[in-house]
C-alpha cells in the first residue's frame, strides 16, 4: 500500500514498505521538464550520496526514484524543540561546505525549511531537483542567511545561540572570494553559545 507524503508541481512523493520504508519520487505527468528534473535529482543523489549527503539512492528509472524514508523533524521545528541544536546547525553547514567544495549549488538553503529533515541527530538534505554545477555555489553563504533570518534568529536566541550578523556578513564575503577552509573555520567560530 502506498502513502502519499508529498505532492509537487512535477512529481509525488508515496511511502512504500520494501525491504524496510522507502520513499519512492515519481513524475506523475510525463513531460521533458519534469523528466528532466527527475533525472537531475537522480543525478545529484547518486553523487552525493559517496560523501553521506542526502538520503540513500536504492534504484531509479525515467520517471522515478527510491531512496531512503527519512523520518524525522524538519529544520525549524527541531530548533524549537532542542535544547541544543548547535550539532545540528553545524552537521548542515559542514553538508554545506563539502557541497561548496564540490561546486555543487542545492538552491533552497536559504530557506530549508521543507528541504532538511533531522532523523537520529543527523541532519539529512532532501530534494536536490534543483542543484546544478556552480563555479560560485552559495550553500553555506544561503544557510547562514537563513540561520541569522528574523524567525530562525529568535529562535536561536531562545536556545541560546547567537550568531553576530554583520561579523557574519564580512566572513561570507571572504569565503566566497576563494572558499578556503580557513574562512569556513572563521565562520563557524562565529556561533556561540551562552
Amino acid at each position: 500500500m502506498e502513502d502519499i507524503l508529498a505532492k509537487g508541481h512535477r512529481s509525488v512523493v508515496y511511502l512504500i514498505e520494501f525491504n524496510g520504508k522507502k520513499a519512492v519520487k515519481k513524475v506523475e505527468k510525463i513531460n521533458i521538464c519534469a523528466i528532466n528534473r527527475i533525472q537531475n535529482e537522480i543525478f545529484w543523489l547518486n553523487k552525493l550520496n559517496k560523501y553521506k549527503i542526502g538520503p540513500k539512492l536504492y534504484s531509479s528509472g525515467q520517471n522515478y526514484f527510491i531512496c531512503g524514508y527519512i523520518d524525522g523533524k524538519r529544520i525549524i521545528d527541531y530548533f524549537k524543540e532542542s535544547e541544543n541544536p548547535k550539532k545540528i546547525i553545524l552537521d548542515v553547514l559542514k553538508q554545506c561546505r563539502t557541497m561548496d567544495k564540490l561546486k555543487i549549488d542545492k538552491k533552497e538553503m536559504s530557506n530549508p525549511y521543507k528541504h532538511i529533515i533531522i532523523n537520529k541527530n543527523k541532519a539529512i538534505m532532501i530534494d536536490f531537483e534543483r542543484a546544478k554545477f556552480s563555479l560560485k555555489p552559495s550553500n553555506v553563504t544561503a544557510f547562514f542567511q537563513f540561520l541569522t533570518s528574523k524567525k530562525v534568529y529568535s529562535i536561536l536566541e531562545k536556545k541560546g545561540i547567537f550568531i553576530n550578523k554583520d561579523k557574519v556578513i564580512d566572513l561570507l564575503r571572504n569565503y566566497k572570494t576563494n572558499y578556503s577552509e580557513k574562512d569556513f573555520n572563521n565562520l563557524i567560530k562565529k556561533i556561540k553559545i551562552h
